[in-house]
């Protein structure tokens, strides 16, 4: 199925959850958050919570600056 994630169309398979996208990305472990169609997951959810044909993904991560 095709999801997009973070603007890039991925072809992913049933069953995929956020927590399988965010693994795939070379994010850091703490200060990411992610939106799935729009919406705040938890991170406590994000292994159970799984993706739809055209689901939309936006991992944000934190930056620190001055």
């Amino acid at each position: 199925m095709t999801v997009t994630v973070n603007g890039a169309r991925w072809e992913v398979t049933a069953g995929t959850t956020v927590a399988d996208v965010v693994a795939r990305l070379d994010v850091p472990k703490r200060g990411v958050a992610v939106a799935l169609d729009g919406a705040l997951v938890r991170q406590a959810s994000w292994r159970t919570t799984a993706l739809r044909e055209g689901s939309t993904i936006d991992v944000l991560t934190a930056v620190q600056g001055g």
